[in-house]
């Protein structure tokens, strides 16, 4: 079966525009078996670039069968070979795709959480390490996200290749600009309207625009709250999935930037372990701006879901060093909070109402 052309320019874009990949660079290769012929296109056009590609492949249902049966030497065993590969590369490129996105269901969220602290630190080895490491996580269409997103798989590629190489990355980024020059340090924030009245300050010189494509398709602002600035009270409008659990209604309150009180109207048992990881979890590390013109519409996928136009999005628990970090934690969730029946103030002044920019 040829390669659909949006899959070959897809895996150019990646290696060539954001990556920049250099002659006789490591390029890790991160992905599972449905994405197939986009890590055959991704190997490609490392070999084109004179570089070096080295493929790390997993297959279905080891995840699920390892938090099902593994013993605890097994949960704690810290993955040296894993440390070693990313050590000696200086490019990864992790695809976003899934086989079952209820494989982790039934699966106990203390074994993964503990699973989470162990491998933190190679988390922190790709996403906060440059400039030895550059990253970007990108998606790529498949039939189980499809269903997620309630698409045929022919409409789930046109949105995601619509969404990634089908934006005018240069219009949206001079709005992005404009966004982040509303914000400067300690700036305060103050989100207000249906479900929401949350104020908290911003690290906000070290905010950033996504252009780096770090996470593809780009498309948001995000930067970490000044950790103890959190008061207030936030209802999320969009579930919020994670490890195969599907948490509904998750309504936070915060006070002295920790969440206080936490409820969910599905999942909660499992929110409230996803808060108790470890003495960070509970506070957050990311306040992010939805800015992609081509994500309208929610899809359980949280790499398009926080980049829809009119939402905001706050990380329990980790805190990117590059946004000034003060907040480390062995999670980092993100969960959307439609704002387009709200305000986001900045320093007094209304920046957006209703989902519509006013700068």
């Amino acid at each position: 079966m040829p390669t659909d052309l949006r899959t070959q320019k897809l895996a150019k874009f990646v290696v060539n525009n954001i990556l920049k990949t250099k002659r006789n660079e490591t390029v890790i290769i991160d992905g599972s078996t449905e994405a197939q012929e986009f890590i055959l296109a991704l190997y490609k056009e490392v070999i084109l670039a004179g570089a070096h590609p080295s493929l790390r492949i997993s297959i279905p249902e080891t995840a699920s069968f390892f938090y099902k049966h593994a013993k605890p030497h097994q949960i704690e065993k810290y993955p040296d070979h894993a440390e070693y590969m990313i050590n000696h590369a200086q490019k990864y490129v992790g695809i976003s795709t899934d086989n079952n996105t209820r494989e982790l269901s039934s699966c106990d969220p203390k074994k993964i959480t503990a699973r989470a602290k162990v491998t933190k630190k190679i988390s922190d080895l790709i996403c906060n390490n440059k400039p030895k490491m550059y990253w970007c996580i990108v998606a790529f269409p498949c039939q189980a996200l499809a269903q997620e997103a309630e698409m045929s798989l022919n409409e789930y590629e046109n949105f995601v290749f619509g969404a990634t190489i089908g934006v005018d990355w240069s219009k949206t980024g001079k709005l992005m600009k404009k966004i982040l020059g509303k914000f400067k340090e300690n700036s305060s924030v103050h989100l207000i309207g249906e479900n929401v009245d949350l104020k908290m300050k911003v690290h906000g010189k070290k905010a950033i625009s996504d252009l780096t494509g770090d996470n593809f398709p780009m498309g948001e602002v995000f930067m970490a709250p000044v950790r103890e600035s959190l008061n207030g009270k936030i209802k999320f409008d969009f579930p919020a999935v994670r490890s195969g659990k599907e948490v509904t209604d998750v309504e936070l309150t915060f006070k002295d930037g920790k969440v206080i009180n936490a409820s969910a109207s599905k999942n909660e048992d499992f929110l409230r372990e996803m808060l108790n990881t470890d003495n960070n979890s509970s506070y957050v590390g990311e306040l992010g701006i939805g800015c992609n013109p081509k994500v309208t519409k929610f899809t359980k996928n949280l790499l398009f879901d926080e980049k829809i136009g009119g939402t905001i999005h706050l990380a329990l628990g980790d805190a990117y060093r590059d946004n000034g970090g003060g907040n480390d934690s062995a999670i980092h969730w993100d969960i959307v909070k439609d704002m387009r029946k709200a305000k986001i103030i900045v320093d007094g002044k209304i920046i957006q109402e209703n989902g519509v920019w006013k700068i």
